[in-house]
C-alpha cells in the first residue's frame, strides 16, 4: 500500500471515530454535523458522506474530496457517497489556513442559540481564557451551497485567538490542527456556551481583564500539560 493510501486509510478512520465523539458529547442530532481531516502533504481532505446516519458511519464512507469539495476518483474513490452539505466551506478553510488540519461543524443546542442571537460569547471564565484566547466570536450570515461560509469562517477567525467561530443564525464551526483538535474545540466552545448562559441568568458575568486573558492563553498553549517527547507517570 503506497504512503498516501496509508494516510488516507488511517484518516478515515480516524474522521469516522471522531464522529462518534460528536453523538457522544450530545453534540449533534440525527444526520446533522460532520468533521473533516486535511490529508497531510496532500490538495485533499476526508469528510463525512451526506445524509447518513451516525450509526451507520463507516470508515470507507467517509468521502474523498480535493480541497474544492470535488471527489476524487481513483484507488481511494468514494463509489455511492456524496460528501457533507458543508463541504465547501470545509475546503475553503483548508486553501486558505494551511496551517489547520481538521474542520467541525455542530448545530449543539447552546451554541448555536448564541449563534440564534448574533452575540459572541464573552470571556469571562479562565477556562474560555486558556482555549479560545479571549471571546467566541460571532461569523457573518451566509447561505448553504457555496463557499460563503467558508469566506465567513476564515475572515472571522483570522483576527482572533479563537479555534471556534459562531456563524450567526447557523452554529458553531471549530477548527485544529488535526481533526481531534478541533472536535476538542467543539466539546470546549458548547461547554462554555452552557456556563455562561447559565451564569447570565443568575446576573451580569464578570469579563476578564484583557492582560489577564493574555497571560493564561500564553500558559496553557506554551507550558500546559507534558514536555514534548515525554510520557505522564
Amino acid at each position: 500500500m503506497s504512503v498516501l493510501l496509508e494516510s488516507i486509510h488511517r484518516l478515515r478512520i480516524e474522521v469516522c471515530e471522531l464522529h462518534a465523539e460528536l453523538v457522544r458529547n450530545e453534540l449533534v442530532v440525527w444526520t446533522a454535523g460532520n468533521v473533516s481531516a486535511r490529508v497531510p502533504g496532500e490538495e485533499l481532505m476526508v469528510i463525512k458522506p451526506s445524509g447518513v446516519s451516525y450509526a451507520d458511519l463507516i470508515p470507507e464512507s467517509m468521502v474523498v474530496t480535493d480541497l474544492y469539495g470535488i471527489p476524487v476518483a481513483g484507488q481511494w474513490g468514494n463509489p455511492g457517497f456524496s460528501p457533507s452539505s458543508d463541504t465547501a466551506a470545509h475546503a475553503y478553510v483548508y486553501r486558505h489556513m494551511p496551517e489547520v488540519g481538521g474542520v467541525v461543524h455542530t448545530h449543539s443546542t447552546y451554541a448555536t442559540a448564541w449563534a440564534a442571537r448574533g452575540e459572541a460569547i464573552p470571556c469571562v471564565l479562565t477556562m474560555m481564557a486558556d482555549e479560545f484566547g479571549g471571546e467566541i466570536p460571532i461569523g457573518p450570515f451566509a447561505l448553504i451551497g457555496d463557499d460563503s461560509i467558508g469566506q465567513g469562517i476564515v475572515e472571522t477567525l483570522r483576527t482572533s485567538n479563537s479555534p471556534a467561530v459562531l456563524m450567526k443564525n447557523h452554529g458553531p464551526f471549530t477548527i485544529g490542527k488535526d481533526a481531534r483538535a478541533a472536535v476538542k474545540a467543539a466539546v470546549m466552545c458548547e461547554e462554555v456556551a452552557r456556563t455562561v448562559h447559565v451564569s447570565r441568568q443568575l446576573g451580569q458575568p464578570l469579563l476578564i481583564e484583557a492582560a489577564q486573558v493574555a497571560s493564561l492563553y500564553a500558559r496553557y498553549q506554551n507550558v500546559y500539560g507534558q514536555p514534548a517527547g515525554s510520557a505522564a507517570e
